[in-house]
């Protein structure tokens, strides 16, 4: 499965919101697995957008015939756009689907991990991160993905804002020591999103 993070500063949010709905004529695109996103809490104005699709061909199609004219209701209404594409790797938890009805917060890390230390890097989520994750009451499901250039997309639904809180305090910082998240990350970015439900496709 192909991932698809968009993140944009909005500049007209009402023109951007009415253009988000437009977006459900990817329903009939082939290939086309759900779509979702929603409003930073951290960064005033600033949105993401999580795209899936069953494969990188399926995409390329899509980008090639139909998305230009889908996009065009949003053309003017947000600045900085940056896209980046991730292949499925595992899930976190189990049995990942792209569906945002019954999570509240999605929570996005952007790993650019040291070559060298790409192997041990994904070894960690899969070992420290993924069962202290699947074992918190609130989180929904996740995914870890993976672009060329060591670069890793870690995505965790949530249910709500307390239940993720209740993890970070709980665990992030003995997780981080057992993990040797310093030895293998060379830059991590991330961000809190509340879902649109509207921006459900």
């Amino acid at each position: 499965m192909l991932v698809k993070w968009i993140r944009c500063t909005v500049v007209d949010r009402r023109g951007f919101e009415r253009g988000q709905r437009k977006w459900a004529g990817l329903l009939g695109e082939p290939g086309f697995r759900g779509q979702g996103g929603g409003w930073s809490t951290g960064r005033s104005g600033v949105a993401h957008i999580f795209a899936f699709w069953e494969s990188r061909a399926f995409y390329d199609s899509f980008m090639a015939r139909s998305h230009d004219r889908l996009a065009a209701a949003q053309s003017g209404t947000f600045k900085d756009s940056q896209v980046k594409l991730f292949d499925h790797r595992f899930d976190v938890k189990t049995g990942f689907e792209p569906r945002f009805s019954d999570a509240d917060l999605v929570r996005v890390a952007h790993c650019r991990v040291h070559e060298e230390r790409a192997e041990h890097f994904a070894l960690m989520q899969e070992k420290v991160w993924n069962p202290a994750m699947a074992g918190s009451p609130g989180m929904v499901r996740g995914l870890f993905g993976e672009a060329p250039g060591s670069e890793f997309l870690v995505l965790s639904m949530w249910q709500s804002t307390a239940e993720h809180g209740k993890y970070r305090a709980e665990r992030v910082e003995r997780l981080a020591l057992r993990a040797q998240i310093e030895a293998d990350v060379a830059a991590l970015a991330g961000d809190i999103v509340q879902l649109e439900p509207a921006w459900t496709v």
